[in-house]
Formats: structure tokens, C-alpha cells, sequence
């Protein structure tokens, strides 16, 4: 729920829905003051008119007067002062939008006879049937285009008629969920067909809220945080709510909390993996290479575009897979489907955009290395090693240095096993090498591995200590340390998406960074691997470290004003 600035009724100037104004001079004098001035804040930011700065672009260098704009304005027939408006932008360096009206009509007419016609062909749009297709993402997946939203779009205006809001809906897809959850939590077949159906109907919500966003033009940062935040927390709950019915089901147990919180790992590097690369691109100069080329060209092949939309594994077909194997089959088989399909979708994804990184020469901004900085996470430790480290020269040293750490760490503890100092020395070479990699900018063409190298460094640790511990209880307890760590990063992303930037570094310190963590969480591991003080102390750090982020994230969300978060491209993973 943000700012919809690729719907046509959102993008097309004010004027094109109404007709052209038949004072010319004054209409446009309007646009140039708009386009002049603005200055937008945010990626979704735009200004409705006939063109706008570029997302995240200084606005012109001095205002453009009409006069300078164009000496053919009076002659009948001639192109608009906002082609020449558009002109004047360009070579000012900034970039102008020029939104495709679709249905929508545009016309800046001459004379009396084209005003007549252009608003006759204004009169002929169907505005509310603009509205319904305007509601839907533009760029969505197989599953939630063509099994969702042919009619969740009307769920939505019926919403919107009886002034239900966007986060209404939003928090009725939460509690769905949760109660899918607590059904899967019963352990029984008729609680497994149930989660099942209520998973497909919180999905179906998830689109609604959206849709009625765009519908009836209601967005707020608040709504686009919940959006945001609670996908996440419907799913992660899905999966524990899977694993405690795994436990309680018919026929004796089964254990499944290592694969529950494996699938929540997986997920969450995925979804790192796609913030961080995006990050580092999104304003990148001479960001061409062959592979992107490529893709481009297979963009333009119809089969091909939803082939490698559903390769990934998005959110409506990953839902809708989850729902079905757990109706029809167990909570082991689910995550076995789930753990596969997302491995494969995050090789593709991540090798393909390694050989884009390797292929292209672009140049990555000063902002771009300051958002992977920011998403690294990194703690007092690593900013210890940093400023001590050299800088090295080597464009492959961060990606180099954070992936070693993390195969130290992971590779460490797995052969140590629970209860061995060893992990603790892995920790703290892990410490050291995060404190190299991010010594110098993230400017590198793999720098945005960075990162994910660190989610995976962390929440692997964690994962492994747990499931080698045996335990009772442990897996639960890192379940939800894993699950409050990852909200603060989900936080963080959203954030700087935002273009408000990081949490407060105050916190990222008082939390300890990844790699504090990893060091605490290890040496738990060797001091209290007897009898339940290894689960105590996970359910403890997890508290602590839930309640410190939320509160935070709570206050900013709510009473900051930070712009709405918003994405029209749809969630790619």
C-alpha cells in the first residue's frame, strides 16, 4: 500500500482524465511550476502532470520559465510547451516520466474543434472499469494474476463502498492467517485441510488490501509498514504453526522444527538477496550488460515472462503450494517441498544476478554503498576490525572476506558440534573477516553478496547449534530468536526503501550486530550446553531482542511520517 505511481489514474496528468484546459499558456505554465519545484523524496514519489523529475533526482537546476520553453505555443497545430517543457527537462540532465495512459485519454488540442473531440473522447472512458483495472499490480505472479485477482479486485471495491480501509483488510489477512496457523497447530487432518483454505483466503486479503488501496487512492505510511511487516509474520507463523502440528499429529509425533526454521532462513536470505542487489543497482550508471540484454529479449516472448515469474517461487505460488501440501499431505513433506522449490528459485535468481554483476560496467553510487552498509548490519566488533583494517584495492575483497567468515562459522560449528569452544574461536574469525569486508565502500560489482553472506552466516549458526544440541526446546527457542533477528532486518530494508534510512545505529549497537550475536549465541552454546540453559538463554536473547526492535520500529512507523513504502513491480521472491 504506497503511492501507485504506474497505475494510469495515478499517473496521467490531471488534466488528460477532464480534457485540456482551453488557456494553453495557463495549464502548462502549471505543469513547468510542478516540474520545476519538485523535488521528491522518495522512489514512489511523483508529482501528477505532464512529467516529473526521475525517482530520487535533483530537480532542475533553476525553475524553467514558459517563455523559455517554447516560441510556438500561439501557432495552431504546433507540439505543446510540454513537449518542449520534457525538452527543456532533458537537458537540464533530469530525466521526465512519460506515463502510458493506457485507456486514458491525452490531448492538448489547438482549437476548438479538437477540444470538442478530446473531450467526447474523455466522456467515452469507463472510469469505474479504469478503476478496477488500475487496482491490480501491474507486474504480478501466474498464480495471483490469474487466480486472484480476477476477483479480488471486486472484494475490493465492495470493501471500498462500505468505507472499509486498506489496513482494515490488512489486519483481517493477519488474523486469518494466524488462525490457519492455529489450526495447522492441531495436528489433525480436518485442522490440516482447514489451515490450508484459510491460508488461500489470507492470501486472497493480502491482494485486497492493495487493490483497495489503489481503488480508493487511501495510502499511509502505516499501511504500507503492516503490509510489509505482516506477510512476513503470517508466513514465519504458518511454519511454526506447521511444526506444532507435526507434533501433535495423529499417529505420533514428528519433529519438523529444524526444517520450519530452515524454510524461515532460506526465505529470508532469499529475500536479502533481492533487497541488496536491487539496492546497489536501482540508481547505478552504465548498468548495461549482455545478460540483462537478454532477458530483455525474453521479456518480450509471452510463454518465457511467466515461465521465469514462477521459477522464482513468489508469494501467491508459494502460498498456494504450501496450502495444498498441507491439506493433502503432512507438515514434513511440506517443508521438504518448500525447502526444495526455494533452493532452486534462489540458485536461479542469485546466479543469474552474480553474471549480470560480473558482465555489466556500472558505476554504483555513493547512496547505493551507503544502503548495503546499512543492510549489512554490522556491530560494534565489525566496526572495530574496519577502522584498523587497511582498505584493500581488490574490487572481489568484501564479497571474498564475508563469504570465508561465513564458511568458517557455518563449516566450524557444524564439525564441532554443541558444547565445543570451537565454534566460539569460528565466531570470532567470523568477527574479524565481517569487520574487513565492509572496511571499505560496498562498491564492487558482488558487493551486494554481502549481506545475504551475513544473514545466512548468523541465522545458519543458530540453526545448526540448535538442531546438533538435542536439547528440548531449543529449536523452538532459536525459531524465535531467528524469527525477532529477521524482523529488525525486514525493519531495516523497509526503511531504506523508504529513503529514511537504517534504525538508529544507537540500536544496532545495543543488539550487537550479526556478528556480536553469532559470538553471544556461540559461547551460550559452550557454557550452558547442560541440562535446559542453552534453551533458556535463546528464549531470553529472543525477548530481549524482540522487544528492542519493535518498540523502536513502532515509534518510527508510527509517528515518524516516513513516506509510504510501496511496490508495484510485485515481491520477486
Amino acid at each position: 500500500m504506497g503511492s501507485d505511481t504506474d497505475s494510469p489514474t495515478a499517473a496521467a496528468p490531471a488534466e488528460a482524465t477532464h480534457g485540456a484546459s482551453p488557456d494553453r499558456a495557463a495549464a502548462v505554465g502549471v505543469h513547468v511550476d510542478a516540474v520545476a519545484s519538485h523535488r521528491p523524496a522518495t522512489r514512489a514519489g511523483a508529482t501528477r502532470g505532464a512529467g516529473h523529475a526521475a525517482d530520487g533526482l535533483a530537480a532542475p537546476s533553476r525553475s524553467v520559465a514558459p517563455a523559455e520553453v517554447t516560441a510556438t505555443h500561439g501557432t495552431a497545430g504546433a507540439h505543446s510547451w510540454v513537449d518542449d517543457l520534457a525538452a527543456a527537462l532533458d537537458a537540464e540532465g533530469v530525466p521526465v516520466h512519460r506515463p502510458e495512459l493506457g485507456v486514458l485519454v491525452a490531448a492538448v488540442p489547438a482549437d476548438t474543434a479538437a477540444r470538442a473531440a478530446a473531450r467526447d473522447a474523455v466522456d467515452a472512458v469507463d472510469d469505474e472499469r479504469v478503476r478496477l483495472r488500475s487496482a491490480v499490480k501491474s507486474r504480478d505472479g501466474f498464480f495471483t494474476t490469474f487466480c486472484v485477482s480476477p476477483y479480488s479486485r471486486y472484494i475490493a471495491r465492495w470493501c471500498a463502498r462500505r468505507g472499509l480501509t486498506p489496513n482494515q483488510v490488512t489486519t483481517a489477512s493477519l488474523l486469518t492467517a494466524l488462525i490457519a496457523a492455529a489450526c495447522a497447530a492441531t495436528g489433525t487432518r480436518t485442522g490440516f485441510v482447514s489451515a490450508g483454505v484459510l491460508l488461500i483466503a489470507s492470501f486472497v486479503l493480502d491482494c485486497t488490501d492493495g487493490q483497495l488501496a489503489r481503488y480508493s487512492l487511501q495510502y499511509s505510511t502505516l499501511g504500507a509498514w503492516l503490509d510489509a511487516t505482516f506477510d512476513r509474520a503470517k508466513e514465519y507463523a504458518y511454519y511454526a504453526g506447521l511444526a506444532l502440528g507435526a507434533a501433535r499429529a495423529d499417529g505420533g509425533g514428528d519433529d519438523v522444527w529444524a526444517l520450519a526454521l530452515g524454510a524461515m532462513v532460506l526465505q529470508t536470505c532469499r529475500h536479502v538477496v533481492d533487497f541488496a542487489f536491487n539496492e546497489a543497482n536501482h540508481d547505478a550508471t552504465g548498468n548495461t550488460s549482455p545478460t540483462a540484454a537478454l532477458s530483455g529479449r525474453l521479456d518480450g516472448v509471452g510463454w518465457t515472462v511467466w515461465v521465469r515469474r514462477m521459477i522464482v517461487l513468489p508469494i501467491g505460488e508459494r502460498w498456494a503450494m504450501i496450502a495444498v501440501l498441507t491439506a493433502l499431505t503432512t507438515p514434513r513433506i511440506t517443508f521438504y517441498a518448500l525447502l526444495i522449490g526455494c533452493a532452486l528459485a534462489a540458485c536461479y535468481t542469485t546466479a543469474g544476478r552474480v553474471l549480470r554483476s560480473l558482465t555489466r560496467r556500472a558505476e554504483r553510487t555513493d547512496r547505493a554503498a551507503r544502503a548495503l552498509a546499512e543492510l549489512t548490519d554490522s556491530g560494534p566488533l565489525a566496526e572495530l576490525v574496519a577502522k584498523a583494517a587497511p582498505r584493500g584495492t581488490s574490487s572481489y575483497l568484501a564479497p571474498f572476506a564475508a563469504a570465508l567468515g561465513a564458511a568458517a562459522v557455518l563449516a566450524g560449528t557444524a564439525a564441532a558440534g554443541f558444547g565445543s569452544w570451537v565454534p566460539v574461536g569460528c565466531a570470532v574469525l567470523y568477527a574479524v573477516l565481517a569487520g574487513v569486508a565492509v572496511a571499505a565502500p560496498l562498491q564492487g560489482p558482488l558487493d551486494w553478496l554481502v549481506p545475504p553472506l551475513f544473514r545466512a552466516a548468523e541465522y545458519g549458526t543458530i540453526l545448526i547449534l540448535a538442531a546438533c544440541s538435542e536439547v528440548n526446546g531449543a529449536l523452538p527457542a532459536a525459531f524465535g530468536l531467528v524469527a525477532a533477528v529477521a524482523y529488525h532486518h525486514y525493519d531495516t530494508v523497509y526503511r531504506i526503501r523508504g529513503g529514511t534510512g537504517a534504525p538508529p545505529r544507537r540500536l544496532v549497537r545495543a543488539i550487537g550486530g550479526h556478528e556480536g550475536r553469532t559470538v553471544v549465541v556461540t559461547a551460550a552454546a559452550a557454557l550452558l550446553h547442560q541440562n535446559q540453559g542453552f534453551t533458556i538463554a535463546l528464549t531470553a536473547l529472543a525477548a530481549v531482542l524482540a522487544l528492542a526492535v519493535l518498540i523502536e520500529s513502532i515509534r518510527f512507523w508510527v509517528s515518524s511520517g516516513a513516506p509510504a513504502v510501496h511496490d508495484e513491480s510485485g515481491e520477486p521472491a
